[in-house]
């Protein structure tokens, strides 16, 4: 089942026409995405984009509007924000363990700026907040136009992760778009640098990119993984938005994120 919008076209001028094509999209309904949920034990929604077709999939449109913390997904645009500043220079910076006790081991030692992104090391993000500063971070995410985000001096270094930052999986795939077709205003350098941070795996036929992410607020665990797919044909972008129910193992929490929405790109075949 599909909801497809439809407007004429043959009365436009030109330029309206082009924006009116824009806004064809269809969302489909996929009923599979939702027994993939249900089996791994969780709620939620898994949302892909084909970018030639302009086709959303998922099984819970109402789910993919509704906003939610950030979490590390946030270290997307914040990474983009430390090169635009100059606080991050480049992929091999050097965050400086200052020999604390952090809430993961693997943070506890000295990290590149790519080692700490795919760490997910949050005190090296919270030290780019706070460099950064309120008036700079506001600045920087109105012009990439990302989500809801409230910052203030007292949450600049927590803000992705509790409190009242929000997005949805629509406006994370909105970001991303922008961003892969290099809408966003950022520099070419930027751009590049972080295009090739973003790199997850690649295989034959395709390269994937993204960020997970996970917060806890109000005793509710939300997991993300957002990002894209590239194939020689299309890209296909990603949003999969998850929170477990009673009965799920949170063990398994970090990878089933992952683990559900790979499941639903083989589905479609979008990758093997």
């Amino acid at each position: 089942l599909f909801c497809l919008l439809l407007i004429p076209l043959s009365c436009c001028h030109p330029q309206a026409q082009k924006q009116i094509e824009k806004s064809v999209v269809q969302k489909i309904n996929v009923s599979s995405f939702q027994r993939i949920l249900d089996t791994a034990k969780l709620k939620g929604a898994i949302l892909i984009y084909d970018l030639k077709k302009s086709q959303y999939h998922s099984n819970d449109f109402n789910w993919t509007s509704t906003a939610k913390l950030p979490a590390s997904t946030f270290k997307i645009p914040n990474s983009i924000i430390a090169l635009e500043t100059g606080i991050i220079e480049r992929d091999s910076t050097l965050f400086k363990w200052d020999g604390t006790s952090r809430a993961m081991s693997q943070w506890e030692r000295d990290l590149t700026f790519r080692e700490a992104f795919h760490l997910s090391c949050v005190p090296c993000y919270q030290e780019v907040a706070r460099a950064v500063g309120v008036e700079k971070m506001i600045t920087f995410l109105k012009t990439l136009s990302y989500g809801s985000i409230s910052v203030d001096e007292a949450t600049i270094d927590i803000f992705w992760l509790q409190g009242k930052s929000s997005i949805n999986q629509m406006q994370q795939i909105d970001f991303l778009k922008r961003f892969y077709l290099s809408e966003l205003l950022i520099s070419k350098r930027t751009e590049d640098i972080m295009k090739k941070l973003m790199i997850i795996e690649e295989k034959d036929g395709y390269k994937l990119s993204g960020k997970t992410g996970w917060s806890i607020q109000n005793d509710i665990n939300n997991g993300w993984f957002v990002g894209y797919i590239e194939k020689e044909s299309n890209t296909y972008f990603f949003a999969t938005n998850v929170e477990p129910l009673e009965t799920f193992n949170m063990d398994n929490f970090p990878s089933i994120r992952k683990e559900v929405t790979y499941s639903a790109l083989e589905q479609m075949k979008i990758i093997d």
